[in-house]
């Protein structure tokens, strides 16, 4: 399993987790989509940022963002974990 910093935190989480399975401090931002503004404001104070994504495009999507932390899934879509990012990237 893949993991990223969970912001300033100093803890590392999975870069794509089922959600309501992974516990988050009050502090991390989640968004419903990939926002450039909320994303940089909250790179620049060190807020962690989570994104919520239910396609193989916007998992893609949301962890070419270097400010996100992790994606989450819905628990419907659990086939999502287990995305070949490499494959989905080059092809």
């Amino acid at each position: 399993m893949r993991e990223r910093w969970l912001g300033a935190t100093g803890r590392k989480v999975p870069e794509i987790a089922v959600e309501g399975e992974l516990e988050l401090p009050a502090e991390v931002l989640v968004l419903e989509e990939l926002d450039a503004d909320a994303l940089r404001q909250a790179h620049a104070t060190g807020r962690p940022v989570v994104v919520r994504a239910d396609t193989p495009q916007n998992v893609k999507a949301a962890l070419a963002r270097p400010e996100v932390a992790c994606v989450l899934v819905p628990a419907g879509q659990r086939e999502l974990l287990d995305l070949d990012l490499r494959e989905l990237t080059y092809g």
